[in-house]
């Protein structure tokens, strides 16, 4: 895996001196994507162009006819295009011109993905420095054929990609991305509540995220899954508003073999763009103190009109800062208990505000109240300071259940010590954190 990450990386070296290192991942992740999804498709390729050859011929359209061919059912994306890397580079002369129709050729449901990461001011950039020829002759000498490279494995290369190219970059790394600390706990705390259920079994889990970003709340659940059960199927949903974010989302859901349909380009408060859907798991790590003002028709809209039967109907905080209308959302894609299985957990990461703002009555206070008096709250854990990038303020990881254990029901301890959860607790997070917290005390004994 990190051959073939080092790699990729090495292409970037390309670019230096016409290009600033934090442009790097501009080029480099719809290039990886592309590669990716040309070696996906390759077996497939020559039967999609005899598809697609016989529906010209017969005055039909292509997609309707393809998506009904053996060819079409393989994948839930196709390229129409005579093109793949490899022949695109045995055109040097053409190559702008080929490169562009590859990638049109792309079905709606990933083309988007190339849309948002702007592909041909990027192709457009390369080719007036001279580098185009030189970075697809680079893309197309690696192997990314599924056969070679897992879906997971092609995950893990594209998750250490964006992981360099953030730290390239402050400002991405400070706009994108969650510490990977506090996703490992959120995850394992929602895990460890099924314990047993999720070991040794062939089951399906489903987890969403309304507030994307990149992808990393997604990822590390579906790490963690999977270390604890190889056989586990997971299904990752989300949503993000930033364009660039969302392409380096989808096209890390593609690249593992997800849905490409699961990230939803759009307003969570706006538009849900999983209406209907509930899940077995929930994270989100939504905007500190950002006012509502833009949703604010809207989201009062459906309060007034949908009440209960919609999303905000408690009751709505202040316009300064939408935190809670998130939490709102994210309770309502909570799955409800059933014969099938337990209802659904949820863990969120907020600041203060939700904890203390708003007296007797307001829109704040009636939330609380109506989250409390339904039992949904299991815990809330503060976190050190200093872990998000560029602020200091508190932080606080919100756990809530619809599915509570007996022990806990009626109770919502501020306060969870690790080092206290029963032995049979099965995150590795949370066994780490445990083996810590023992050494610690063992430390302070000895220290008597």
């Amino acid at each position: 895996m990190s051959n073939y990450a080092s790699f990729i990386w090495g292409i970037a070296d390309l670019l230096r001196g016409n290009f600033k290192a934090h442009q790097y991942g501009d080029f480099i992740l719809p290039f990886t994507v592309l590669s990716r999804l040309d070696s996906v498709l390759a077996d497939t390729k020559p039967q999609v162009l005899e598809v697609v050859k016989d529906a010209n011929e017969k005055g039909m359209p292509v997609r309707p006819v393809l998506l009904k061919s053996k060819a079409g059912h393989q994948h839930s994306f196709y390229n129409t295009s005579v093109y793949d890397l490899k022949k695109l580079v045995g055109d040097p002369d053409n190559l702008r011109e080929n490169l562009l129709a590859y990638i049109n050729g792309f079905s709606l449901n990933v083309h988007d993905i190339f849309s948002k990461y702007k592909i041909e001011d990027r192709i457009e950039e390369l080719e007036e420095n001279n580098l185009l020829l030189l970075v697809v002759q680079r893309f197309a000498e690696v192997d990314l054929h599924p056969k070679r490279v897992s879906n997971a494995k092609m995950g893990h290369i594209f998750e250490e990609l964006i992981r360099k190219f953030a730290e390239a970059s402050n400002e991405t790394a400070g706009e994108h991305f969650t510490p990977r600390e506090v996703i490992e706990l959120m995850v394992d705390l929602l895990f460890d509540a099924d314990g047993k259920d999720l070991i040794d079994k062939d089951i399906v889990r489903s987890v969403y995220d309304p507030t994307a970003g990149t992808g990393g709340m997604l990822s590390v659940a579906e790490d963690h899954l999977t270390a604890m059960n190889p056989k586990a199927k997971l299904t990752l949903a989300g949503q993000e508003l930033n364009a660039q974010s969302y392409a380096i989302c989808k096209a890390d859901m593609v690249i593992k073999g997800q849905s490409v349909d699961a990230i939803v380009n759009d307003d969570t408060l706006l538009n849900d763009g999983h209406a209907g859907t509930t899940f077995n798991y929930c994270l989100s790590n939504p905007p500190f103190g950002v006012d509502w003002k833009k949703q604010e028709k809207a989201v009062r809209e459906e309060h007034l009109e949908k009440g209960f039967g919609g999303r905000f109907g408690p009751g709505l905080p202040r316009v300064s800062d939408g935190s809670m209308l998130f939490l709102m959302h994210l309770i309502s894609k909570m799955r409800e208990p059933g014969q099938a299985s337990t209802g659904g957990r949820a863990a969120i990461v907020l600041n203060g505000s939700p904890l203390f703002t708003g007296g007797a009555g307001s829109g704040e206070s009636n939330i609380r109240k109506w989250i409390l008096e339904r039992d949904y709250l299991e815990a809330i854990i503060a976190l050190p300071t200093d872990m998000f990038y560029n602020t200091g303020i508190s932080t606080y990881v919100w756990v809530l259940s619809k599915s509570k254990h007996p022990d806990r029901v009626g109770k919502v301890p501020t306060r969870r010590r690790l080092a206290a959860l029963p032995e049979n607790a099965q995150g590795p997070r949370i066994q780490a954190q445990r083996t810590r917290a023992r050494r610690h005390q063992h430390h302070r004994q000895a220290l008597r």
